[in-house]
């Protein structure tokens, strides 16, 4: 026992002298560690700053269909799944199918046990104006009452429709903030203001956050006109279009029995027999969760590659300076091996060299890339922040870089002859 704990405080002795040894060979020659730092501080940021880019899109993207609901099913003619099929879209074949209908949004209002809201939407476009300011061609949207609780928004003035407003073929409206900007003049609130829709006087009683546009958000309200679906029946015949049917499963419900009970209403009131094929499409945002993650899979080993080859040319480097400072330091390395430092003390020496390089070049691209996610969530749409997965990947690349750019100049060390090495000047 007493001999393993000498063996071990022997090691520890000889680890310590070899890295006091190190950071003196380090700090003696400022621009020759400068080198060596840039080429392994390039590589680390250029993987840290591309993981902690891919994870920062990742999280956002997740976060704006997270928006759409997890436990909301889309009716639709076309399953999302479709346009990943082998052989492509059979557009064809989807188009056939018939439209939803009002109809079917009362049916499975009234018949589904195992949803908690039901709610129908339906666009079309109509000039929209305000005295003399006119948006042509403005997108106008008509829900149901539960719309804004699937497809959330926030008001920052006045109100949403009621329950028994929804219901009637009362002219309301809920506008963007954009739509509000361009038709009414800085200072005149758009609440309790007429404005016309499509030839009809509509009463804005609500005016939407702005949210911005956003390359990983395009969900926005912000170029909305929002109307009750009744009203919107004005002037848009509904069997000529497609409305969206949205249905949100109540949390205590099963899903498995959630989606048999949805499919058994939708063939139920499509009058379709045993042996026909569904005629309408179910979709999840669980099916855009799994093509989520194969793609950024993909973007991840695409990653692993561009850093890979980054790390690569610092490997380079470290090896390359560790290279030199072997030979410069032949007659040093004489002395210590005639004095009876061992091969092992010496291998130590130059490899934690190599590696107290690469660790204070990763450790300064660690804080590049820290600064970055600092200045992007400041200045941009776009949160971005550096997870500890991140720093702790790049703190082991940089030592992992140091042991295998620097084994081969050290072990050329360790072997050396004592009497050739204290000859050589």
């Amino acid at each position: 026992m007493k001999k393993i704990f000498k063996s071990i405080n022997i090691f520890f002795k000889l680890l310590g002298e070899s890295f006091v040894m190190s950071y003196d060979s380090v700090k003696g020659d400022k621009f020759r560690a400068f080198l060596s730092l840039l080429g392994v501080t390039i590589g680390i940021f250029s993987i840290v700053a591309v993981f902690t880019a891919i994870e920062a899109l990742e999280k956002n993207v997740r976060n704006m269909f997270s928006a759409l609901g997890t436990d909301v099913v889309y009716i639709d003619k076309f399953s999302w799944e479709a346009f990943t099929e082998e052989g492509g879209f059979k557009w064809w074949e989807y188009r056939q199918r018939p439209n939803n209908t009002y109809e079917e949004f009362i049916f499975l209002q009234k018949n589904l046990n195992h949803a908690d809201m039901v709610a129908l939407s339906v666009y079309t476009t109509s000039n929209v104006g305000y005295e003399r300011n006119v948006i042509r061609n403005a997108s106008i949207q008509g829900v149901t009452y539960d719309w804004n609780k699937i497809s959330y928004f926030e008001l920052s003035e006045g109100r949403y429709f009621t329950f028994a407003e929804a219901a009637e073929n009362i002219p309301l409206v809920v506008i963007g903030q954009n739509v509000a900007d361009e038709l009414f003049p800085p200072g005149i609130s758009p609440t309790n203001t007429n404005i016309k829709i499509g030839g009809f006087t509509a009463r804005v009683i609500g005016v939407i956050k702005k949210k911005g546009e956003s390359m990983f958000d395009p969900i926005t309200y912000d170029d909305a006109v929002i109307v009750p679906l009744l009203f919107i029946r004005n002037f848009l015949d509904l069997r000529n279009t497609s409305p969206s049917i949205v249905v949100h499963r109540n949390p205590e419900a099963d899903e498995e029995e959630f989606m048999a009970e949805l499919r058994i209403a939708m063939r139920a009131i499509r009058r379709l027999k045993p042996i026909q094929k569904d005629n309408f499409a179910l979709n999840k945002m669980s099916f855009l969760d799994d093509a989520l993650s194969q793609l950024f899979k993909v973007i991840s080993l695409a990653g692993w590659v561009i850093g890979g080859f980054s790390i690569l040319i610092g490997a380079f480097g470290v090896a390359n300076i560790m290279f030199v400072s072997v030979k410069e330091r032949t007659h040093i390395i004489g002395i210590e091996k005639a004095m009876g430092a061992k091969s092992s003390f010496v291998l130590a020496q130059f490899l934690f060299e190599a590696v107290l390089l690469a660790i204070l070049g990763g450790m300064i691209g660690i804080l590049v890339v820290w600064g970055l996610t600092i200045f992007v969530t400041r200045q941009y749409d776009f949160v971005m922040t550096m997870s500890m997965g991140n720093i702790m990947r790049g703190v082991l690349i940089s030592g992992l870089v140091g042991i295998v750019a620097g084994f081969i100049p050290s072990l050329q060390a360790a072997r050396m002859d004592p009497v050739e090495a204290m000859n050589q000047h």
